[in-house]
């Protein structure tokens, strides 16, 4: 399950750009919310690997 950590920004990523592209929005207007991804995305994996790193 770690080695598929990289896909949780990867895909929510994919999914703020439709949502922005069906509503009518640039890209350039959503950049607060890729930010939130990839720093959300962060935190998760920090998590992942300190557990991981306490339980071995």
């Amino acid at each position: 399950m770690i080695r598929f950590l990289f896909l949780i920004p990867l895909v929510l990523c994919m999914l703020w750009t439709i949502y922005l592209q069906a509503n009518g929005y640039r890209i350039r207007d959503g950049k607060q919310g890729y930010l939130y991804i990839i720093i959300i995305s962060t935190v998760i994996a920090a998590f992942y690997t300190l557990m991981l790193w306490l339980t071995n």
